[in-house]
Parts: structure tokens; sequence; C-alpha cells
């Protein structure tokens, strides 16, 4: 008897929907941008990437030294995604006049 190597035979991996890791990094991507959007619109400014928050270097002795220039002294910046939301927002409020 010869050996049917070409039979239809049934694997477990192909009669099982197993999910794939690129389901599962989309999904995983998916659940961040979500909360990203989330802490976008939550708090739409984060810590200058620069001066680190304080919006000022400091000398020893304790003096400002000088003003960040990125934030403007601030301290603070806004979030790329909420750049692009405004950016977007402004694109349809532009759009529908």
């Amino acid at each position: 008897m010869t050996p049917l190597a070409a039979t239809a035979t049934t694997h477990l991996a192909t009669t099982v929907a197993t999910p794939t890791l690129a389901s599962f990094l989309a999904v995983l991507a998916l659940l961040w941008l979500l909360g990203y959007a989330a802490v976008c619109a939550a708090d739409p400014f984060g810590c200058c990437r620069r001066c680190k928050g304080p919006g000022k270097t400091l000398k020893p002795n304790g003096r400002v030294k000088r003003w960040c220039r990125r934030c403007d002294g601030t301290g603070l910046r806004l979030r790329i995604g909420r750049r692009l939301f405004n950016y977007l927002r402004r694109l349809h409020r532009d759009a529908a006049r």
C-alpha cells in the first residue's frame, strides 16, 4: 500500500481559530491608541522635553539662568495626539464653511 501524502487530513491548527501574533499586536496597538487618546483628552499638556518641567534652567546658586525657549517658561507642551486632534478639528471646521 502506498502512502497517501495528499489526502485531506484535518489538523488542529487548521480547524481551531487560534489567535495569531499579528492579531494580538493589532489589538494591543488599538488598546494603546485608545488609552493615548483618553490621556490626550483628559490632560492635553505634558512636560516640556527640553527643561523637563520647570520652564527654566538654574544657576548653582539657585537663581534663574534662562527661561526655556521651547515652552516659553511654562514647562508644558501640547501632546502630539492633541495637536493632531486640533488639526483635524480645524480642518473639519474650515471644510464646512
